[in-house]
């Protein structure tokens, strides 16, 4: 395909070239009115004109006869003007007027017809358009009233020429600029196009060119650049989650080989083969409970879980997984502590926030500060709470651990990330990703706060507090319920 065929198939042309049709269109039937209507208006006239000169000499004629016709013509001829007189006998010679000769074609008409006369000018004799009203009367004369109609013929004429130069005119104009707006339209496209190319080649840095304009390529050229970032993002993301993946499942699986093998290796027992296979499902569960995150996660952002949603007390959800926890606690010498100041609603999946909570639970005594550590010898407590704040729900959670740096604290969100290096404490870095997306899934939010020591998680979630249950609010149903207990 040509430059110039491609340039024409373009829809900028081709919406220039309709545009100029149309306006083309319109403009010959305005032009068209206005020509119709002021000859219709200027024919009128002439007519009107011309019949009341007629009737003013045909009284002429009654109250004098020819002869005083005669002398009314003369003398009207005389004036200079466009009017046109003539009366001549039945063999056509003329008595008076101002038109020389007559043609037969004329001569034997009768009312209103147009004709080519001559008359003297400058450069000789002029031949003119008229028009007239051929009356007869008695014994074969004519009386011939007109008026010369040429300047409106040249008007005529040079509205009919003015309308086709306008019509190449703006034709030239139309094509032309068609064509120059097309060419720049098909520029930027053409870019654009090339840079999806290298995008597509592998290039996911490359981003598309803006000029500025806010035009409708610029605002799709933003939008497509925000999305280019998004999976750029997610792709840096998935081989973050894949070099993790290799290194936190390849491990364990290695683990789980090497085990039995040594289990062969060892003489014949029971109690080998046994503790060996313990071990090995202690092993697969790991990587089963790792499998069913990663599995829980990718559904959750896929939007397909969350179905189950109900209006639910998070204060008592937090309290009964607080509750499950704290023999967990004990032993790692932590005082788990949770708190709600009244009952706490919001709509969701019970099982999913209950998984969501356990997390950060979980997250808090893996991590928080062992007893004594601190140096007082003071049991560190681990601390849950729910409020309501602005039509929101917080359930937070705090700990005296070593924190997360504040460079950290969206990169930990992501799967398989881990700050502990070593990688000696069991996880496999799922916990906070799960949370978060269970936190978008019921449109809130996860924030990493400094607890000053420690870690402050706020896991936010739209109150529900204002929503009614048979008639009734949740809140003025959890207010009832205490009064009656």
């Amino acid at each position: 395909m040509t430059a110039l065929t491609k340039l024409f198939r373009t829809t900028t042309f081709r919406l220039s070239l309709t545009y100029l049709a149309l306006f083309s269109a319109a403009a010959i039937l305005a032009i068209a009115y206005i020509y119709w209507n002021t000859t219709v208006l200027l024919s009128r006239q002439l007519n009107q004109t011309i019949d009341a000169e007629l009737k003013g000499l045909a009284e002429q004629y009654r109250a004098g006869g020819l002869e005083q016709l005669v002398r009314i013509v003369a003398e009207r001829s005389q004036t200079p003007g466009n009017s046109l007189y003539l009366v001549a006998n039945s063999e056509g010679h003329r008595l008076a007027g101002n038109l020389s000769a007559v043609a037969p074609d004329l001569w034997n008409s009768l009312g209103p017809v147009e004709f080519y006369y001559r008359r003297p000018a400058a450069a000789g004799v002029e031949r003119r358009l008229a028009f007239a009203n051929v009356f007869r009367l008695p014994s074969g004369y004519r009386l011939i009233v007109g008026r010369d109609i040429e300047d409106r013929r040249e008007l005529a004429s040079m509205v009919r020429s003015a309308m086709l130069w306008g019509l190449g005119v703006m034709a030239l104009f139309g094509i032309g600029g068609g064509y120059w707006v097309s060419r720049k339209l098909l520029a930027r496209i053409d870019t654009l196009a090339a840079t999806t190319r290298t995008i597509m080649a592998g290039d996911l840095a490359g981003r598309l060119p803006v000029t500025g304009s806010g035009d409708e390529l610029d605002r799709l050229s933003d939008s497509l650049n925000l999305m280019l970032a998004r999976i750029e993002q997610l792709m840096a993301g998935l081989r973050e989650v894949s070099d993790n993946i290799a290194h936190d499942l390849k491990t364990p699986l290695n683990r789980l080989r090497n085990r039995v093998e040594a289990a062969l290796r060892e003489p014949y027992g029971e109690p080998v083969y046994r503790e060996a296979l313990e071990r090995t499902i202690e092993e697969a569960d790991g990587l089963i409970k790792t499998f069913n995150a990663l599995l829980s996660i990718a559904r959750i952002e896929a939007g397909a879980g969350g179905q189950n949603r109900e209006l639910l007390d998070v204060s008592a959800l937090l309290c009964d997984v607080a509750e499950l926890y704290e023999p967990v606690a004990e032993e790692r010498g932590l005082m788990l502590k949770a708190e709600a100041n009244g009952p706490v609603f919001v709509r969701a999946d019970r099982q999913l926030l209950g998984q969501a909570i356990a997390n950060l639970i979980d997250n808090a005594i893996k991590y928080g500060t062992a007893e004594g550590a601190d140096g007082t010898g003071a049991k560190p407590e681990v601390e849950v709470t729910a409020t309501e704040k602005g039509g929101v729900a917080e359930i937070v959670v705090t700990d005296r651990g070593p924190g997360v740096p504040v460079s950290d604290r969206e990169r930990v969100l992501d799967r398989f990330v881990r700050l502990e290096a070593s990688r000696s404490e069991p996880g496999s870095g799922l916990g906070l990703s799960l949370v978060a997306a269970v936190a978008r899934l019921h449109g809130g939010s996860l924030r990493l706060e400094d607890n000053a020591p420690g870690l402050r998680v706020v896991l936010a979630l739209p109150s529900g507090s204002g929503a009614t249950m048979n008639g009734v609010t949740a809140r003025e149903q959890a207010r009832a319920e205490t009064r009656s207990a």
